[in-house]
């Protein structure tokens, strides 16, 4: 079994966030870049299915070369061979057309993506990339079991769980719960020193147009912030006091 795991290159939690261009535009200064947490779910199922079925590991990612230490992490963690496709990152659907091009060049039989990145939460890339290659798709994807061509899959709805059985090739949306956390590996020296001989190719980008854009961020209120009022949100501050007050 191939199995190809998508990595996305995303700010640490504990950074600090700014914008640049009049909010327009991320502050990438002094942020630290980790892989993205629903891929580390992914990537860590898909070294167990590496260890218990002998797969092969390929992991991928649509970026700039400032993205692979990441990648370089992710060998480290146990994976393969990475693949790197040489552009920027502009939206779901550019991301996914790229991916897809590695994914049919590759001949994969099961894709592993996290259900979102946690720096633009868009949750699109998954699905796009199963349509564009004519695969399975398992979205918000909590257990992953394979046995030859068929796959049995637990995802997450609303209210509770659902298991689905499908064939590959299968495209899924992970997240937490995939695997445990404290499955999670951490890359020990002798990972980091094998990772530095493994391949990493840079490949050129398809063509593909970008359909949507940021044009503008806002952070949110800080805690204890004063907000003023004016006469435009007079009437709403009353109300919302009124729904709030206790009888004492």
């Amino acid at each position: 079994m191939k199995i190809l795991v998508c990595i996305s290159h995303v700010p640490d939690t504990t950074s600090k966030i700014n914008f640049t261009d009049d909010n327009s535009k991320f502050d990438t200064n002094g942020v630290q870049f980790v892989i993205n947490p629903n891929d580390e779910f992914g990537l860590t199922r898909a070294m167990w299915f590496k260890e218990k079925q002998g797969a092969s590991v390929d992991v991928v990612n649509v970026g700039g070369a400032e993205t692979e230490p990441t990648l370089r992490k992710a060998l480290a963690i146990g994976a393969d061979s990475a693949i790197r496709v040489n552009t920027a990152a502009l939206d779901g659907f550019q991301v996914a057309k790229q991916l897809a091009k590695v994914v049919q060049d590759g001949g994969y039989d099961l894709v592993i993506a996290g259900r979102e990145s946690i720096d633009y939460n868009g949750g699109m890339v998954p699905g796009m990339l199963a349509g564009l290659t004519n695969a399975n798709f398992v979205n918000n994807c909590i257990n992953l079991e394979v046995d030859g061509t068929n796959a049995t899959a637990i995802r997450e709805i609303d209210g509770g769980k659902e298991t689905v059985s499908t064939t590959l090739p299968l495209v899924i949306g992970g997240q937490k719960g995939l695997v445990e956390e404290s499955d999670l590996r951490i890359p020990n020296m002798r990972g980091i020193m094998m990772a530095r001989k493994k391949p990493l190719t840079v490949v050129d980008p398809v063509d593909a147009n970008a359909e949507t854009a940021a044009v503008k961020f806002e952070k949110p209120t800080p805690k204890g912030a004063v907000t003023l009022v004016s006469p435009d949100n007079l009437d709403e501050l009353v109300n919302l006091l009124h729904n709030e007050a206790k009888v004492i």
